[in-house]
């Protein structure tokens, strides 16, 4: 896994404030987050063997995110200190579990491609990343990753300009609507499947899109499909798509077939967003698989 490590700063909200305006909250709640680390405290908790590299700050926020690692069973030889801050999250969530979020790189900002060496992918089976750390290290992990021959897989959350150079390095691409619109080149109303086609063509192996409470595609050279939403009651949605990712990258690296493996990773998700914050929202393999079974 690379990726970023934010702490997660946490207010609950009736409605989202517009711009000028200024509304009461909840008490301020903190939780480990960072879309590299929560995808990887999803994978541990899925059952892969899961390594994380990346970057925090040599203060209180980084002992904590090392911390919330460890505990969940991620390696963190390869984890980095730089100092100055870690990564912030700012997050409201209001009465319906929707949320928005503000982030501050920190210390994930100066995660450079010289940190990343062929060594780490000694005997890893698939790579993990996001788009919340430098692209031009994403785009070094992923050669050093394909050159080892891992499955490489991208999150390309938050969304950003792709040269179809690193887009061909990629086994699979995990994006929502939005995301696979703007890489895409459309305007949204082509629909998810015409986007993922056009993804691939740009040369992406296979795609994956996340509808929400639509459900999931994907498309991969040999065809694709589609998995309904599970009915849930939302709470909070903030790592729905990060138990998602991590679900399904340690399903692939077990050996799993991409529809098994995005099977599990819907149900993940879905469980996910019944509960609040970021890693600890995120659902143990014995809870999804319990999940599955009584026919969700």
């Amino acid at each position: 896994m690379l990726g970023s490590l934010n702490l997660d700063l946490v207010v609950s909200v009736e409605a989202h404030p517009h711009p000028g305006d200024t509304v009461l909250g909840s008490d301020v709640r903190t939780f480990p987050g960072g879309k590299g680390a929560n995808q990887a405290v999803a994978a541990a908790l899925a059952g892969g063997r899961v390594g994380m590299l990346g970057r925090i700050g040599r203060d209180s926020y980084g002992a904590q995110l090392r911390a919330a690692l460890e505990g969940s069973g991620v390696e963190v030889g390869a984890l980095l200190e730089t100092s100055g801050p870690s990564g912030t999250a700012f997050i409201t969530v209001d009465r319906h579990g929707e949320n928005t979020i503000v982030v501050s790189p920190g210390a994930n900002r100066r995660l450079a491609p010289c940190d990343v060496t062929a060594d780490h992918f000694g005997g890893v089976g698939v790579l993990l990343l996001q788009l919340e750390s430098p692209l031009e290290t994403v785009a070094r992990a992923t050669e050093l990753a394909t050159e080892r021959g891992a499955i490489v897989i991208l999150n390309a959350a938050p969304v950003a300009p792709l040269e179809n150079a690193l887009l061909e390095r990629l086994s699979l691409l995990v994006v929502n609507e939005g995301e696979a619109a703007a890489l895409a080149g459309l305007s949204g109303t082509e629909g998810a499947v015409a986007a993922a086609e056009r993804l691939q063509e740009r040369g992406a192996e296979a795609v994956v899109v996340t509808l929400g409470g639509e459900g999931t595609l994907w498309r991969t050279p040999q065809g694709g499909g589609s998995l309904a939403a599970h009915p849930v009651e939302v709470v909070d949605t903030t790592a729905a798509g990060d138990a998602f990712c991590g679900a399904l990258a340690a399903r692939l690296a077990q050996g799993e077939s991409l529809e098994a493996a995005l099977h599990f990773a819907n149900a993940a998700g879905a469980l996910a967003v019944t509960r609040p914050g970021a890693q600890p929202s995120l659902p143990t393999r014995a809870e999804t698989e319990k999940f599955l079974a009584q026919g969700a």
